[in-house]
């Protein structure tokens, strides 16, 4: 019998009220049946926080719920007026970020950007994951904006907050347009992901990297498929990561292998064991990020451990609790990425003395700025003069 059962009939004390209620909740209605949410991470779908009203579907006795249909994947084209976002966020190495999409189809479950989805109306949940945007404008307005007057180049990240190649991107084939744009501008990109798909851009990649304008990290959080697919059910699997890896160094594009995050009691003991095959494959770099449960993702978080992991539940959430000054996230810049605490200091050793022992950089290196020429393509507004 699973904790929330044992909870129920008063077997165990609850370790927090919070997440009982809320766990509680989240079998009273709020959590999407099995056959409806199949191939997804998140179990629930709750109303947005910024919506006023609040509607969930509940068993009245009478079978008067009627046969729901599968949560499907749906795109929408989303047409933003600009592309680049800036950030000025003093633990975050870069300046500028492009995301081709909003929301992501691989459905990790511990994902911080799930809240935005809250932007659009729409659920951190399921929603996340099966109704996303796409912005094909997305290569025509990079072009424009680094076209513009007094552009200062400087790396533009892409996947820090969806990622650019998840299986919708096999159709609308945004991200590749943007590298198309960023190699003809000669401007240095630096690109995060989960997805081997990232191998259909080596031709472009490999080109960059010989200017020193590409970078990649693979984010590679376990190597047990079974919690792979059940944390991140349509990301690509650690094995074909890890071929990514290789494929990309043998192609002379640097890359990082990423464990991000670093989930106290479920996969924090496999830091040793991501580093060496990530080195093993190819990677000259390493970094890692601890476990953030930021608004929505924290009920969403427990709710997929209650369900997948019930055993470990209390360990890992007590392991979170200690490393953010004993609640589910600090959002302190300095402390938001690699927490606070004993434990968490235990896990910085660990990834050091690793990193070390295999000859893995843990900086970001530098790419080349200067090779930058304005484009003059379609997607540039001339001048009037």
């Amino acid at each position: 019998m699973n904790e929330l059962a044992d909870i129920r009939q008063g077997a165990l004390a609850p370790a927090n009220t919070k997440d009982v209620a809320e766990a509680m909740m989240a079998q009273s209605g709020m959590r999407i049946e099995i056959d409806r949410r199949r191939g997804r991470g998140a179990g629930l779908n709750f109303s947005g926080r910024f919506e006023p009203l609040a509607r969930e579907a509940f068993d009245d006795g009478w079978d008067s719920i009627e046969d729901l249909p599968p949560f499907k994947t749906e795109v929408q084209v989303e047409k933003p007026r600009t592309i680049i976002t800036r950030n000025e966020s003093p633990d975050i190495p870069f300046d500028r970020s492009v995301n081709p999409y909003r929301g992501c189809e691989h459905g990790c479950i511990y994902c911080f950007a799930r809240p935005s989805h809250a932007y659009m109306g729409l659920s951190a949940g399921l929603d996340f994951e099966a109704k996303l945007f796409a912005k094909p404008d997305a290569p025509r307005l990079l072009e424009r904006e680094l076209s513009k007057p007094g552009y200062k180049p400087r790396v533009i990240a892409i996947g820090t907050n969806t990622d650019p190649y998840q299986p919708i991107e096999k159709e609308w084939r945004i991200m590749r347009q943007i590298l198309e744009v960023l190699e003809a501008a000669n401007h240095p990109v630096s690109i995060v992901t989960k997805s081997a798909m990232i191998m259909r851009d080596i031709d472009i990649l490999s080109r960059m990297a010989k200017r020193g304008l590409s970078w990649v990290g693979l984010s590679v959080t376990t190597l047990d498929r079974k919690l792979a697919r059940t944390m991140e059910p349509r990301a690509s699997t650690p094995a074909k990561r890890l071929e990514a890896i290789r494929s990309l160094s043998d192609a002379g594009v640097p890359v990082s292998v990423m464990m991000a995050p670093v989930i106290p009691g479920l996969n924090d003991h496999e830091i040793e064991r991501v580093l060496d095959s990530g080195k093993a494959a190819g990677a000259s770099e390493a970094s890692y990020v601890l476990l953030r449960l930021p608004l929505e993702v924290s009920p969403l978080f427990r709710d997929w451990l209650l369900r997948n992991y019930p055993d470990r539940y209390r360990h890992v959430m007590s392991l979170v609790r200690s490393m953010r000054g004993g609640k589910d996230y600090d959002a302190e810049f300095g402390k938001r990425m690699k927490g606070a605490g004993p434990y968490a200091w235990q896990i910085a050793r660990r990834f050091e003395m690793a990193t070390k022992r295999l000859e893995l950089t843990r900086s970001r290196r530098s790419l080349a700025t200067d090779l930058f020429v304005p484009p003059s393509g379609s997607g540039v507004q001339l001048s009037l003069l």
